[in-house]
């Protein structure tokens, strides 16, 4: 009875530190008596107790945040800038093998990269080409890293924190930019209106009669307002001989 039992105890024994069941995203790295062998899973992983050990890694993607770093730019304006890491475990053995804790070392590399690249940056091109900075962080970092087993797949910036004295030149200097864009196109449209006006001049010298047109179409649209104005209208052939005798008279002083 009791050599029974102690063989049921030596069984779950050996079942408990046998067996392992990892998910479709996991890899177990298994060291044996110290030296890796090589990355298992996923599924059912049966390991010789005492003699092996096995170390689980996750090939998930993983989003990790990177603390607000203070950089000086290059046109010497202090701001704090964090961002946002996309990366996976490509290599599992690497990551386990090669760095000591891959989290913590990608956190530490991000930093110090973020200031690196950010501070080789001018103000402008940190707030306009957010494109081009992602696309350097995630070239340096992915060339860092490769030893690691690891893709950096995205690197994105998240904010931009500007000093206040900063923030207010900047809004001072949109709202000079916009009061010069509204003086241009205010600008342009009497310079548009000028020229119609100009064309409606060189019109009326040519035809005469188009005056008239305009005069009655003047007080067709003043009669059409509710108003107390009085027109009387004055065909202008009688005002003609007149203005020749004020021209001839003219002519002979």
């Amino acid at each position: 009875m009791f050599t029974a039992i102690a063989i049921i105890i030596v069984v779950v024994f050996f079942l408990t530190s046998a067996i392992r069941i990892l998910n479709e995203y996991e890899r177990g790295v298994i060291f044996r008596l110290g030296r890796v062998i090589k990355a298992k899973g996923p599924g059912l992983i049966i390991l010789i107790p005492v003699v092996d050990k096995m170390l689980k890694v996750s090939m998930r993607l993983v989003a990790m945040d990177v603390d607000p770093q203070d950089v000086i730019t290059k046109d010497n304006v202090s701001v704090k800038v964090n961002a946002v890491i996309y990366f996976r475990v490509i290599d599992p053995t690497k990551a386990i093998v090669d760095v000591e804790n891959y989290n913590y070392a990608m956190s530490q590399l991000a930093q110090t990269t973020l200031r690196s690249v950010c501070g080789q940056a001018e103000l402008d091109e940190l707030l306009s080409a957010r494109e081009k900075i992602n696309s350097q962080l995630q070239e340096i970092l992915d060339t860092h890293t490769d030893p690691w087993g690891i893709k950096v797949a995205t690197v994105e910036l998240k904010h931009i924190d500007l000093p206040q004295e900063m923030q207010r030149s900047m809004a001072k200097q949109a709202e000079a930019e916009r009061e010069r864009r509204a003086k241009v196109i205010n600008a342009d449209g009497e310079f548009q209106a000028a020229a119609k006006l100009s064309e409606a001049a060189e019109i009326i010298e040519k035809n005469p009669m188009a005056l008239q047109l305009r005069y009655l179409q003047t007080m067709r649209e003043m009669s059409a307002e509710q108003n107390s104005t009085v027109i009387f209208p004055f065909p202008m052939d009688l005002f003609r001989p007149l203005l020749k005798l004020m021209d001839n008279g003219g002519n002979r002083d």
